[in-house]
């Protein structure tokens, strides 16, 4: 018990309409005008297909304008849901204050060019967002988890300045248009180095593993903090590699290992995932794995693709975390399966539709067509298509026919968004430098192939369940330190 005795009476909010602070009220209103204002730039970019300047410090491309619509769009989402779900909590307005500074400090590195500009605001956007980490005053929990996410953000945005800072010292450039349109002539020690603190820079930001700890920690955050953070903040990783692709593609062998870097993030956070039971956890192991099918993609050379998938999946988990609330439940543990076995027709249904996605994918984008990546990230839609539907198709409910004609009405035209969404990127970010470069096929990719196609296989027919030592590990691989856990519920009334 907490020293505290929580009220557990339930009722109507108390109509304090006259005390409401103007705060909240008048940054909502500014972020959306924010939207539609990007939303206008967009349209002019796009008509006029031309960049804007300024002076070395600023840019606005393709890159700039697309990410100024997604993070005002998402961020006018939060300000609007947070007037509802923060209404009577005191500090409610300095609430509000941080989720709109981390919205203008987004649109500030996303167009930023000055060097020293663009840490500047990569550093600002983890501090924020690690106060928002531990909002709730006088909660220890919140205090620890806020510390440890701003250690990492520290970490990251000194491996950051790192990297720039050696490219820029090499290249006698001072903005990042400089740096990489130099990088070709970048000493290989200083450009490796240069490199791989980028990297690590994004993998951090991105919460990739190992350094997933602090995404799962902070689950003390308010929901619509945990909205921003997975459907804007952990994206950082994706956008720095798109704005630096000139400089990652210069070897190919340095491509193969941010492959392997997003292949193993995607494959664990799969792993991890099933073994969580907590719902806002659940969909911190998703974002592990999503973030690391992200950075594979920019890894096989289609950075578009990896700004696409950035869009699409920040939709998809702003929607699931700001409706996470709905998801809670006490149940007890089932001894019966929840799904049945599939049969022939299911089978059929399950593969026809995956194939066909893929021939979709292909035929609208024109990846897997030639002998190179391409064919890797549509193997992997069709596994991710076949996945999905299998599941779908194995439920109890409803009737077999009825999900059996749903799953293809479904999954296809879902396929086909995915596709034209990837196709409306690349028109946008007409310009921006290195947006395609696929690579050739190598035994590497053959390996990640394989990989995907096995834990695929061994979590399709259950192979991963029977593996006691498998489950304690991958269990043990996403508890966050002890002082940022909550192990009565009670804590949460407290606070």
């Amino acid at each position: 018990m907490t020293a505290e005795d929580p009220s557990t009476t339930v009722g109507a909010l108390p109509d304090e309409t006259n005390a409401t602070p103007l705060t909240p009220v008048v940054l909502t209103r500014l972020v959306w005008v924010l939207w539609l204002a990007s939303l206008g730039v967009l349209l002019t970019h796009v008509q006029t297909g031309g960049s804007w300047e300024l002076s070395g410090l600023l840019v606005v491309d393709g890159l700039t304008v697309s990410m100024w619509v997604v993070v005002t769009f998402f961020g006018g989402i939060v300000h609007s849901y947070s007037r509802r779900y923060m209404a009577g909590h005191r500090r409610v307005e300095r609430f509000f204050a941080g989720v709109f500074a981390f919205t203008l400090v987004v649109m500030t590195l996303v167009a930023a060019d000055h060097v020293a500009l663009f840490v500047i605001a990569w550093l600002a956007m983890g501090l924020v967002m690690a106060a928002l980490i531990g909002h709730v005053e006088g909660w220890p929990q919140a205090r620890a988890a806020a510390a440890l996410a701003r250690r990492y953000f520290l970490a990251s945005g000194a491996v950051l300045a790192l990297g720039l800072g050696v490219l820029s010292w090499s290249t006698g450039a001072t903005t990042v248009s400089g740096v990489v349109a130099a990088a070709d002539a970048v000493p290989t020690g200083v450009w490796l180095v240069g490199a791989g603190a980028l990297l690590l820079a994004a993998m951090i930001q991105s919460a990739l593993v190992p350094f997933h700890t602090w995404l799962l920690a902070s689950m003390t955050a308010p929901t619509p903090a945990s909205a921003l953070m997975h459907a804007g903040f952990v994206n950082a990783g994706g956008v720095l590699l798109l704005r630096v692709a000139p400089v990652v593609t210069v070897h190919g062998e340095f491509m193969l290992l941010i492959v392997v870097v997003g292949a193993v993030s995607a494959l664990l956070g799969k792993l991890l995932k099933s073994v969580q039971s907590d719902v806002k956890r659940t969909l911190g192991c998703s974002t592990v794995g999503q973030m690391g099918f992200m950075i594979m993609q920019a890894g096989l050379g289609f950075f578009g693709a990896a700004l696409a998938h950035l869009v699409l999946h920040g939709f998809y988990k702003a929607h699931r975390f700001l409706s996470s609330g709905s998801q809670v439940e006490q149940t007890a543990p089932k001894s019966g399966s929840e799904t049945n076995a599939l049969g022939v027709a299911g089978v059929a249904v399950t593969l026809t539709t995956a194939l066909v996605g893929g021939w979709i994918f292909t035929l609208l984008t024109g990846k897997g067509a030639k002998a190179d990546a391409g064919l890797l990230l549509t193997g992997l839609v069709v596994l991710t298509t076949m996945h999905a539907a299998r599941t779908t198709a194995a439920r109890t409910t409803p009737s077999a026919a009825v999900r059996f004609v749903a799953i293809p009405l479904v999954f296809l035209p879902a396929i086909a968004l995915y596709a034209a969404v990837y196709r409306v990127v690349g028109r946008v970010l007409t310009g921006v430098p290195v947006v395609t470069a696929p690579a050739e096929l190598t035994v590497v990719h053959g390996l990640v192939a394989v990989a995907f196609l096995g834990a695929y296989l061994a979590i399709e027919t259950g192979l991963y369940r029977h593996s006691t030592r498998l489950y304690v590990a991958l269990l043990n691989a996403t508890r966050p330190p002890s002082t940022t856990l909550l192990t009565d519920r009670e804590e949460y009334d407290a606070y």
